[in-house]
């Protein structure tokens, strides 16, 4: 299989949550919090359930590909279709580092999104969120990449020699 770029497959976009089954909608005016690890700042005056820290899987990015790599089987059906792109599932990572209550927000097929659903909570040992030293459980987001929709063919480009005009 060609090489996998896994850049791509971790956007932990981590929204609070206050324990719910379901997150609640935004108010339309309201922009979501998106939260990426490197790029949190402690508050001041901070939301009590906004965390410090965003919650890390195990070996970062290459990890969490190498895991959707080897534990995704990608469905017949959506093979026979010659489906490819990404689920979109969103998940709680809970203060003990497991995931729950994976829902599907973008989906590919009904194939694909069960197989998704399934793996999912399979992604044990997450460095829990962090809110003043103490771990929280937050929504995150995880592409669940099928059908080379996490591959990337990066081409050389041919160089031209410069034409030099002879005077």
């Amino acid at each position: 299989m060609t090489k996998i770029t896994l850049s791509l497959l971790l956007m932990l976009a981590a929204a609070p949550v206050a324990m719910a089954q379901q997150p609640a909608p935004a108010p339309a005016d309201q922009k979501t919090i998106v939260l990426k690890p490197g790029h949190m700042q402690v508050q001041a005056n901070p939301a009590a359930n906004r965390p410090d820290r965003a919650p890390v899987y195990p070996g970062g990015e290459q990890a969490l590909g190498l895991f959707f790599l080897q534990n995704i089987n990608y469905p017949e059906a959506a093979r026979a279709k010659q489906l490819g792109g990404i689920v979109l599932v969103t998940a709680t990572v809970n203060a003990d580092g497991s995931v729950t209550n994976p829902v599907v927000a973008k989906s590919l097929s009904p194939e694909c999104d069960a197989e998704a659903l399934r793996v999912v909570p399979l992604l044990t040992g997450w460095q829990p969120a962090m809110r003043r030293g103490r771990p929280l459980a937050v929504l995150i987001q995880l592409p669940v990449p099928f059908g080379g929709a996490g591959e990337m063919r990066v081409e050389q480009s041919r160089r031209q020699p410069l034409n030099k005009q002879k005077n």
